[in-house]
């Protein structure tokens, strides 16, 4: 952009000033020059693959001939006023493509190179030219190689941090998925083996040696609790019943559904929970949300209703209640269980229990959500969850 809007200002001043020039033509024929010469480099420079170091040596070359140049084309009296030289500003465009493809010591070698041509055309020094061309040229060369060095810094930084959160987020997401299934197998097999005895009960205890294995491998992979939890409290556990297996299972499905610009209506998903012990109150028009998003509401509420038929007490009863509240769609999750106090969810998640960490809030969290778990000893437990509709 600077070597073809500088090209353009040097056009002018030529075009303008070639009837008071020694070599009128000589002029016009510079000018071609420095046309063809742009055309050549703002595309080669455009590629990563024409940025050769050969063809940034000769720009440096080509502009260096036609400042000098200007000593046989422009009339001396023209030349000891202080009158531009033929390339004008254009003559910097090299200086500037060194600093980008070297740095700021490739920059100053380039503006060195352009500054002795500076000097050969007019040996003597003014405080107008070339003195002020030359720290021009140095400071542009220099600070401008500093700052594209900058800039590629900056830019690497930015994608190694994008490259480790989208790692850390697939790791969330398998987790999720181990966690509503595989996870909630063991310790149905586990549970039940233990009841049964016998070969049952050594089944059970190899179901419960791979479930701890398990959940280690997946803890492993995050960082502490304090990473996944800021700011929440509440309960977490695994399932126990063939029920709650399967309901956890569907939910986690639920992450992806729906085509991508379609839209899914939250009733039908949030109203397949409600049993004798969980109640489910939802608007009477439809609540429409993008699949992933209602998929993510859906599955985050089943791990809710799987804490509390796990942790709540066997009579403890839950109310879901679903509002749609034009920009944000809200899902609430209370129940009358036995709650539990202050720090449970950090011990869990550190003990690789990620009902709450990972299938409540990280999942909540991933879909653009927010997700709030709130409980206190004796007075049960609330779970929160809102995503924007945008």
């Amino acid at each position: 952009m600077f070597r073809v809007i500088t090209m353009v200002y040097a056009a002018i001043l030529i075009i303008r000033d070639h009837d008071q020039y020694a070599h009128p033509a000589a002029g016009l024929a510079g000018l071609a020059v420095i046309v063809g010469w742009t055309a050549v480099t703002v595309p080669a420079y455009a590629r990563p693959g024409g940025r050769r170091r050969w063809l940034i040596v000769a720009d440096v070359a080509v502009a260096a001939a036609l400042v000098l140049s200007t000593r046989w084309v422009d009339s001396p009296e023209r030349i000891v006023a202080g009158m531009p030289t033929l390339p004008a500003f254009w003559a910097a465009s090299p200086v500037l493509a060194c600093a980008v493809a070297g740095g700021p010591w490739a920059g100053i070698a380039g503006a060195l190179a352009i500054s002795a041509a500076d000097l050969g055309e007019r040996p003597q020094l003014s405080p107008q030219n070339p003195f002020s061309n030359i720290v021009l040229l140095l400071i542009a060369g220099g600070i401008g190689g500093y700052v594209v060095r900058l800039g590629v810094q900056a830019e690497e930084a930015v994608g190694r941090v994008a490259r480790a959160e989208a790692a850390i987020a697939e790791r969330e997401r398998i987790a999720r998925g181990i966690h509503d299934s595989v996870l909630q197998v063991l310790t149905l097999v586990s549970s039940r083996g233990r009841a049964l005895g016998g070969e049952a009960a050594d089944l059970g205890a190899l179901a419960a040696e791979q479930e701890s294995a398990l959940r280690r491998l997946v803890t492993s992979n995050f960082p502490g609790p304090s990473a996944s939890l800021t700011g929440t409290t509440g309960t977490t556990g695994t399932a126990g019943t063939a029920r709650t297996a399967g309901t956890a299972g569907a939910g986690a499905a639920g992450d992806g559904a729906g085509a991508p610009g379609g839209s899914t209506d939250l009733r039908e998903l949030i109203e397949q929970f409600s049993d004798p012990q969980v109640t489910v109150s939802c608007p009477a028009s439809a609540v429409l949300l993008p699949g992933p998003a209602a998929g993510a509401l859906s599955a985050a509420t089943a791990a809710a209703l799987d804490n509390v038929r796990r942790h709540a007490g066997p009579q403890a009863r839950a109310w879901v209640l679903v509002e749609d509240l034009g920009v944000v769609v809200r899902v609430s999750v209370r129940d009358d269980g036995s709650g539990f106090g202050s720090g449970r969810l950090a011990q869990a998640t550190a003990a690789g229990r990620l009902g709450v960490s990972h299938s409540i809030v990280g999942r909540i969290r991933d879909a653009g959500g927010t997700a709030c778990v709130t409980s206190a000893p004796g007075q049960g437990t609330e779970v929160e969850l809102a995503i924007p509709r945008a």
